[in-house]
């Protein structure tokens, strides 16, 4: 199982970025799948979810109504489109199943707002 993370970096306040995860090694298609962040010092914490069908998604309230995740099966990628972000975005941002049973986590990409 591998997760590749992709799309991070240097934005300023109010601006956007996408991110993408690039899943191989398992059945991308019949799992629940979430977006994680993680600062220095801190626990890793849950971003956004989406169901299998991709129907059905939540979100942290300090996300709500800025982040956007999706799903693209086919292409066994998941991703989170981030508006309006804010200093409070900055993290490492991993995607991962959405379940108590997680697979090995990937290398993240970083995403950095300046205050």
């Amino acid at each position: 199982v591998q997760f590749v993370e992709s799309g991070g970096g240097l934005v300023l306040p109010g601006g956007s970025l996408r991110l993408s995860c690039a899943v191989s090694g398992f059945a991308f298609g019949v799992y629940d799948m979430a977006w994680y962040r993680q600062t220095p010092g801190s626990v890793r914490e849950l971003v956004a979810s989406i169901t299998r069908s991709g129907t059905s998604t939540t979100y942290s309230d300090p996300v709500k109504g800025r982040f956007t995740i999706s799903r693209d099966d086919g292409k066994k990628t998941l991703y989170l489109q981030m508006n309006n972000v804010k200093p409070g975005d900055t993290a490492v941002y991993y995607c991962n199943r959405h379940s108590q049973v997680k697979y090995t986590w990937g290398q993240g990409t970083q995403v950095t707002v300046p205050s």
